[in-house]
């Protein structure tokens, strides 16, 4: 299957969707600029289809053994954890830490949900990365990262520990998991997070249930309901094939993704280590001296010694 012309098809069937509402004046405005946004989208998958890789194509040949999955998009959710205060700071830390990365390697984000605590603390976040190779290069960042350090507020120099949860999962097709529309409970609402001016005027955001296993899944940040809704709906298919993948490992030993990184949001996979100047891969026991200029989103060594160990496992 050719994952970028399967997207490409996608983006021309939506913008074939929203001309239509060229015809209605008070929505043109709207559809002028979703429609340039999508065509950016497609200019975009078509530059990187042009563009030969081969590492990244022998990438997807040893670590992508699931047919049904795209490379290039990847859903990735940054969560706060234990810690209170330094937790939601440590989550902001860290979509900055991988915002950074995706803007290095020249990788499209798209901020799909949104939920903030105090000034400059994230609760929950969820962003969309689409570029070449994106999910091959982000699916070990899976699992619970803890933070050591003294936090601003501390005056005593006491070194906090604190945590954050990532989650990076793969855009799954309608094809790879049915959704039966009456598991579902759709719930439309104002939003609060960024989007324009028009965010907050009518209820675009949307938070869907799904019934059978009471999975909540929400998206806020398009001006548009009905885009808020393939997003949510492309995060609960996501979600979904998580909990599959979950019951396969456990019906198997000895794999190699158990080794590496399962993507277990309780698994803690990383330490920040501030007063050390070091970050520590739990999973491959190896550590990095160059804290502040991983945070910066110097993530290629790291990533790129994840990879490497997945394939020497997947190699035994």
């Amino acid at each position: 299957m050719d994952y970028l012309q399967q997207q490409i098809k996608e983006l021309d069937q939506r913008i074939e969707e929203v001309q239509v509402l060229l015809e209605d004046p008070e929505l043109k405005e709207m559809a002028v600029s979703e429609i340039e946004s999508l065509k950016g989208q497609k200019e975009e998958l078509l530059q990187s289809a042009s563009t030969p890789n081969s590492e990244v194509n022998s990438d997807e040949e040893d670590l992508n053994e699931d047919d049904s999955l795209n490379p290039n998009i990847a859903i990735l959710e940054i969560r706060s954890a234990a810690g209170g205060d330094e937790a939601g700071i440590f989550a902001g830390d860290l979509l900055r830490m991988y915002t950074r990365y995706a803007t290095t390697k020249g990788w499209r984000i798209e901020e799909l949900d949104r939920s903030e605590g105090k000034i400059g603390q994230i609760k929950s976040l969820t962003l969309q990365i689409t570029g070449q190779g994106s999910f091959l290069e982000l699916q070990y960042e899976s699992g619970v990262h803890r933070v050591q350090r003294v936090p601003e507020t501390e005056s005593s120099g006491r070194i906090h520990t604190s945590t954050a949860t990532v989650a990076v999962l793969p855009q799954i097709p309608e094809t790879e998991i049915h959704i039966n529309p009456s598991d579902i409970e759709f719930d439309a609402f104002r939003s609060g997070g960024a989007g324009g001016q028009n965010v907050n005027k009518v209820n675009t955001a949307v938070r869907i249930k799904h019934i059978p296993t009471g999975i909540v899944v929400t998206a806020q940040t398009e001006r548009s309901q009905l885009q808020n809704k393939e997003n949510a709906m492309a995060l609960l298919r996501a979600k979904l094939w998580e909990i599959e993948q979950a019951d396969k490992a456990k019906a198997t030993s000895g794999t190699r993704l158990s080794q590496i990184g399962s993507g277990d949001r309780s698994e803690k996979i990383r330490t920040y280590n501030f007063p050390q100047n070091r970050v520590t891969d739990h999973r491959i026991g190896k550590s990095w001296h160059n804290l502040e200029a991983i945070l910066e989103g110097n993530l290629s060594n790291i990533t790129s010694a994840l990879q490497e160990a997945a394939k020497e496992e997947n190699a035994h």
